[in-house]
């Protein structure tokens, strides 16, 4: 079996924001009046595929496996990648994207997942992957590495929204440090609701806190827990216009000896009548010293 379309494409396809209904042909127009503004049609979702390969593998496993190839879909402000292989397997794994000659990595995410999209260029994608599944039930678990270059064109899209947050200076173990975050919708499509998440890493023991009442930490577990993530933020936020920004004070505290990064993620929906669509947007990450 070689490769054929990937679903995740017609999913991906989905994601992106709806257009507004256009007016009939020869519908009046009321006196006075303008015809309201409607949302451009979003492009259609681009897949790109590589030829498939043998899978490149360790040396203390057989020198090339099965043939896997990888897919590129780019979907508005979202790219997906997934990987298939021609055997009755399945491929899960991570990768990771650099554009040009750039020596850090421009992108990342786990195959099948939503990633952003960082706009146009030539990109050497590097997933690691794993095949297995329950086809391979009693055969040996294959990993390795497969490789791809993607000359993507699409546009990137603006955002319609935007995050700042300060001040810039990088965190510091030991200490508590007080950070502000603006929040700013640009555009006049979709309405004033949206979720601000600001992720510390896991484990570290950083702690985030607010007195917002519009920001809370996630629980955790089934009820009745009342176990909270304290490295993780959710903020509710429901009266964004263009122009009247929204701004949410973060006291973020971490032991001595220990750091993190705190990542930001804005996500929004889009009504258009009973239907919806929405996006994520990436915010600045705040550095650790």
């Amino acid at each position: 079996m070689r490769l054929g379309t990937p679903l995740t494409a017609l999913a991906v396809a989905g994601l992106t924001v709806l257009a507004g209904a256009a007016p009939a042909a020869g519908a009046p127009v009321l006196a006075g009046t303008a015809p309201a503004a409607t949302a451009a049609a979003p492009a259609p979702a681009v897949t790109t595929c590589s030829p498939a390969a043998p899978l490149e593998q360790s040396e203390a496993e057989r020198p090339a496996g099965p043939s896997v190839g990888l897919c590129v879909t780019v979907a508005g402000a979202n790219m997906t990648v997934t990987a298939a292989a021609d055997c009755a397997c399945t491929v899960s794994g991570t990768w990771t994207a650099r554009r040009g000659d750039d020596q850090d990595d421009t992108a990342s995410g786990t195959l099948g997942g939503r990633a952003t999209y960082p706009g146009p260029g030539t990109y050497a994608f590097t997933a690691t992957v794993r095949l297995g599944g329950a086809p391979r039930t009693g055969a040996e678990t294959l990993t390795g590495t497969v490789e791809g270059t993607f000359a993507l064109a699409a546009p990137k899209p603006e955002s319609g929204h935007r995050i700042e947050v300060t001040p810039q200076a990088a965190l510091a173990a030991g200490t508590t440090t007080t950070l502000t975050y603006t929040v700013e919708r640009t555009a006049d499509d979709g309405d004033g609701s949206a979720r601000l998440g600001l992720i510390g890493e896991p484990g570290t023991g950083i702690r985030l806190d607010s007195t917002d009442v519009r920001c809370v930490n996630p629980l955790t577990g089934r009820y009745p827990s009342t176990a909270r993530s304290p490295h993780a933020l959710d903020c509710a936020l429901t009266d964004l216009q263009p122009g009247r920004p929204a701004t949410v004070t973060v006291h973020v505290t971490l032991p001595a000896d220990t750091c993190s990064t705190v990542v930001s993620k804005l996500g929004y929906w889009t009504p258009n009548g009973q239907q919806v669509a929405g996006a994520m947007v990436d915010g600045p990450t705040v550095k650790c010293r």
